[in-house]
């Protein structure tokens, strides 16, 4: 029987395939009682299954050592999140204590530890921590399948590329291990558009589904599946009709990102001669080649703390400069922007982590550095270093305070001072820019633009912390909105200023790599856009498309409503007046 189910599309693409279920239901387990002298044999047995999945997280952390994918980082974290709690003595201290109270057996006992912690998680008021629960359920639920003597890895039975993942939930290990295999696409029943399932999908490049609330339940293993990660829809057991529709709606997708290669060498100039820069974001240094693949005008954002995360020890001044340089050799004579230690909020260095009541505006990038000077030197020195190899500009994070800006210069003055008493080579001329991320920076931009060479707005905390949503919570992540009025007032404003007095200034937030948004910004004044290099074909595609002369006033005029729905109708008879590339 054909029907249709709807949901929240994450990833765009279509895929046309058969449903690989992944159960989640090993957790109802059963409740038995041992004999007392078989107790210590359900505590070993428990050991063992605890060790098993302390191999299987170790193996899929070796394994994204490897991955050069955006949601590599992220990943990390996540496993070495749940390799956390699976080392936390209460859980597994506490189940063998019941084993040997209750002479009852492992599966059960680990399973009631496992209640009484969601209770206990449940019960904080902090959403972003709350949402740690299901963390837990997710460890838990390995280690049951490991008493059980399965492993927690995709069936060998079918590695095809038609295999379409359905599951009610996917942790951030599993679908690790999806990207191992070679899947069409991704659904779940639940997660939101910043969830590890999207993220994965995302990388991959892969249609993925999430919100979908009964598909686990409704779709059988092995049915025949359309998903439509551009609409939101997932068809089961489509007709031909249908079926022969979205093979072709396929097909024209394929050709279309196949043009998009075309667009590799041409110059990014608007219908009206507009020179627009596109730059690529990098978060490690074998990221570049997909830099060079697509013939970026330079690095726009590299993410420098990704090389500090998911490891024991701080990365030395070598290690840094070695890593930094060959990534500025490699884009030759191409500039390369490394953002200093964005440290803090969601990214924690393993052993500093801090228990703040709100991460997000707690000790975090230039205020951690700031407040680790040794550490922020180090990386200074390393970064002033490579640019006696290239064009390197560095850029301060979350900056928003007079003394802020003060003592970080001081730090670049301090670091310079140590490489000339060490003969060490550096260029002395670095320009050193600034984010403009927290609304406050952005309504007082003059103390910005009186100290720094250059901006580059970082749409995504912008947004955060201009609508008070955290995005890592799904209970309010729908209302991330970047075509918000004050949002969008707040990066004409930046654009607007530093165009009137000559001051290079840049997006590198998620809005410069959504092609939607590509004549928006332009039509604002933006003439340098930073984004992940998967996405700067399509932009580049806009950017030819676009005649500034014309989009400029339709712009100012959408920016005076107030209304979300005006400005989205707005925007999308500006969008719908696009030229063909040839």
């Amino acid at each position: 029987m054909t029907f249709t189910l709807h949901g929240l599309a994450v990833s765009g693409g279509i895929a046309i395939g058969h449903a690989y279920l992944v159960s989640h239901a090993t957790l109802e387990v059963a409740h038995y009682t041992v004999t007392a002298r078989k107790v210590e044999d359900e505590v070993t047995r428990l050991g063992k299954a605890f060790d098993a999945v302390r191999v299987e997280l170790s193996e899929l952390r070796s394994g994204l050592l490897t991955d050069s994918t955006e949601a590599r980082s992220e990943l990390l974290a996540f496993v070495d999140l749940h390799s956390m709690i699976l080392d936390d003595p209460t859980l597994f201290d506490e189940a063998c204590e019941y084993v040997r109270s209750r002479r009852c057996n492992a599966e059960w006992a680990i399973k009631r530890q496992m209640d009484r912690l969601v209770e206990q998680f449940e019960q904080i008021d902090d959403a972003y921590l709350r949402s740690r629960s299901a963390d837990v359920v997710q460890v838990v639920e390995r280690v049951i399948k490991a008493l059980a003597g399965k492993r927690n890895r995709m069936s060998t039975r079918r590695r095809d590329t038609d295999s379409i993942v359905v599951a009610h939930d996917l942790s951030p290990a599993d679908t690790i291990q999806f990207k191992a295999q070679r899947i069409a696409a991704f659904v779940t029943d639940l997660g939101g558009a910043t969830s590890h399932t999207a993220i994965v999908a995302r990388s991959l490049a892969i249609p993925a589904l999430v919100g979908m609330h009964h598909a686990r339940t409704l779709i059988q293993d092995d049915d025949l599946l359309i998903v439509d990660g551009l609409r939101g829809v997932l068809i089961i057991n489509p007709d031909e009709r249908i079926l022969d529709e979205y093979r072709l709606r396929a097909r024209e997708i394929e050709i279309e990102r196949s043009k998009l290669k075309h667009l590799t060498s041409a110059v990014a100039t608007t219908l009206d001669g507009e020179q627009v820069q596109l730059f690529a974001n990098i978060e490690l240094p074998q990221d570049v080649e997909q830099v060079k693949e697509v013939e970026a005008d330079g690095i726009g954002l590299f993410r420098t703390e990704f090389m500090f995360l998911n490891r024991d020890a701080l990365p030395d001044e070598d290690e840094q400069f070695e890593a930094y340089r060959s990534v500025v050799q490699a884009m030759k004579g191409r500039p390369v922007t490394l953002r200093t230690l964005d440290i803090g909020a969601d990214k924690a260095l393993r052993g500093a982590e801090r228990s703040e009541a709100n991460p997000a505006l707690g000790l975090r990038a230039i205020r951690y550095c700031l407040a680790e000077p040794r550490m922020f030197v180090t990386q200074l020195r390393a970064i002033l270093r490579a640019a006696h190899y290239g064009k390197v500009r560095i850029l301060l994070p979350m900056v928003a305070f007079q003394h802020e800006i003060e003592s970080a210069f001081a730090m670049i003055a301090l670091a310079k001072q140590q490489l000339r008493e060490a003969n060490r080579k550096f260029d002395d001329r670095v320009e050193v820019g600034a984010m403009v991320e927290i609304p406050a920076a952005a309504m007082a931009l003059g103390t910005l633009m009186n100290h720094f060479s250059f901006l580059s707005i970082g749409t995504n905390d912008l947004i955060q912390y201009t609508l008070a949503i955290d995005r890592a919570d799904e209970a309010v992540a729908h209302l991330y909105d970047p075509l918000h009025p004050a949002v969008l007032r707040l990066v004409q404003q930046v654009i607007a200023q530093a165009k009137r007095v000559g001051m290079p200034v840049a997006v590198c937030g998620e809005m410069a790599g959504e092609p939607q948004f590509a004549r928006l910004l332009l039509g604002m004044g933006l003439r340098q856009f930073s984004m992940h290099p998967s996405q700067l074909l399509e932009v580049k595609r806009e950017v030819l498309r676009c005649d500034c002369g014309d989009v400029a006033p339709r712009v100012i005029k959408l920016l005076r409503s107030d209304d979300p729905i005006r400005i989205r109708e707005q925007l999308e008879r500006i969008n719908a007046g696009s030229t063909p590339v040839q």
